[in-house]
């Protein structure tokens, strides 16, 4: 943990380094290329850096190396509301359901993609949570759950966004707010609601992120929070099971 936003730094790095490699080398094999950024978000594979340290913490704080799982094949759960669902990293200690998380980023598109992103994160907690009222875990305390999110630093991401309101009101933190707030409001939300134990939002601009820069919009979803709640839930198993 004391070197902890040295590795964060790293991971950020990781992700747009990718992301301008994709973007080079997509569609070398098969003569067609995806024009603008879509090269690079139909690569995959950026935010494994995040996946990656957040294995790592678990693995420092004494979880078997064999129960934390990051493979496809390896990160399917049960739903409720559907049959299964992939998540990105699934820890289960002793058949116990430790934890889960779930890794996403946005880049450009913030218009049409944050609907999508905010029903997707309420929609698979409460698939997951209803699944384990459910018994699907059996055996399994209430598994700590994580939502993480990076988000490209841009204008079009910190300039206020016009409301629709032709019958009701919206609420009024989402007046002149921009996708970077309304980020922020939704991971903020997360939390207090009880969908998730804990949530991240991290900014980051690719001329910046390739030096490893970021900034956090709020203190209640930043890195060191969020990794210290994982932390925390691990170490009690561990030593609970010891």
């Amino acid at each position: 943990m004391n070197d902890l936003e040295n590795r964060v730094r790293r991971a950020v790095q990781h992700f747009w380094r990718t992301r301008r490699k994709q973007a080079q080398l997509q569609g070398r094999k098969t003569g067609r290329r995806d024009t603008g950024s879509r090269a690079a978000v139909t690569g995959g594979k950026q935010i494994d850096g995040f996946i990656n340290l957040m294995r790592e913490l678990l693995i420092e704080s004494e979880l078997p190396q064999d129960s934390i799982h990051v493979r496809k094949r390896e990160v399917v759960l049960p739903g409720w509301f559907r049959p299964t669902k992939e998540w990105d990293l699934v820890a289960v200690v002793d058949g116990e359901l430790l934890a889960v998380i779930e890794f996403k980023s946005q880049v450009g598109s913030f218009g049409n993609n944050f609907n999508n992103r905010t029903e997707e994160a309420i929609g698979t907690a409460t698939d997951l949570l209803t699944a384990y009222r459910e018994g699907a875990f059996k055996g399994s305390a209430r598994p700590w759950r994580g939502y993480f999110m990076l988000l490209e630093d841009a204008p079009g991401s910190r300039s206020p966004v016009a409301v629709s309101e032709p019958h009701f009101p919206v609420f009024s933190e989402f007046r002149e707010s921009s996708y970077a707030d309304r980020y922020r409001i939704l991971c903020e939300k997360l939390v207090r609601e009880g969908l998730y134990d804990a949530a991240c939002l991290l900014l980051s601009s690719e001329k910046g992120g390739l030096r490893g820069n970021y900034r956090e919009p709020s203190p209640e979803i930043g890195f060191r929070r969020f990794a210290t709640s994982l932390i925390a839930h691990a170490l009690a198993f561990a030593r609970m099971r010891k």
